[in-house]
């Protein structure tokens, strides 16, 4: 029905809570995994119990190869539906959010994700993105800028006091006047409502930083 069996942890079937089974089938799969490595290396082994049999571990495999991902399983459950989608859709891959969902995933939030990410992914991983989906990573103009502190946002607006300061040899400026900060080799051309921004600072004089209070104070702020 769903074609894997990397099931959300709150899947069911008939009432049964098959997602959490298969959390659990994974986990003593993973823990035979490790006893046969103690084993390989003539190391005490521990009791078996906890451990999936071989013969459990090959009927699981026979039905989802990929059931047991090293990795995250939500990861590989999402890598499964692309592949899947891409299948159905005649190889057109979901790169926007909201387009796309299939078994509750939402494909093209996942590809994003990956693209941006992609440093993050182990090599297995990147190999998997790039040659069965063909994903790949995001270009540096792609990448979203970062956000400003707000230490970055008043050093800016700073910026552009000190500008119309240099032009008009004052810093009395009207409330609704914005400033303009031409592009160079390095940045695009901005705006700031610098008026509105003046009223601000002169608003919370009493909690601005001292060197904040001097900065504005020679370029000619009024604080009265």
């Amino acid at each position: 029905m769903n074609g894997h069996l990397l099931a959300p942890l709150g899947a069911t079937f008939q009432g049964y809570r098959v997602g959490i089974w298969l959390k659990n089938a994974r986990a003593a799969a993973r823990r035979a995994w490790e006893l046969e490595q103690r084993q390989a290396e003539v190391l005490p082994v521990e009791s078996w119990a906890d451990a999936l049999s071989p013969e459990q571990r090959e009927q699981l495999e026979d039905i989802d190869p990929s059931w047991c991902p090293a990795g995250p399983v939500e990861w590989q459950r999402a890598f499964h539906l692309v592949r899947l989608h891409l299948e159905e859709a005649d190889g057109t891959l979901p790169t926007e959010p909201g387009k796309v969902t299939h078994q509750g995933e939402d494909l093209g939030r996942w590809v994003r994700s990956v693209r941006l990410g992609w440093d993050n992914l182990t090599t297995v991983q990147q190999w998997m993105c790039e040659q069965v989906l063909g994903i790949e990573p995001t270009t540096e103009e792609e990448k979203p800028q970062p956000r400003r502190t707000q230490a970055n946002k008043w050093a800016l607006n700073y910026e552009a006091a000190r500008q119309f300061f240099e032009r008009e040899g004052h810093l009395r400026v009207a409330r609704k006047h914005v400033e303009r900060i031409p592009a160079d080799e390095n940045r695009e051309e901005r705006e700031f409502r610098l008026g509105a921004w003046i009223s601000n600072q002169r608003g919370r004089a009493a909690t601005l930083p001292p060197e904040r209070v001097e900065q504005l104070s020679a370029i000619g702020m009024r604080w009265a």
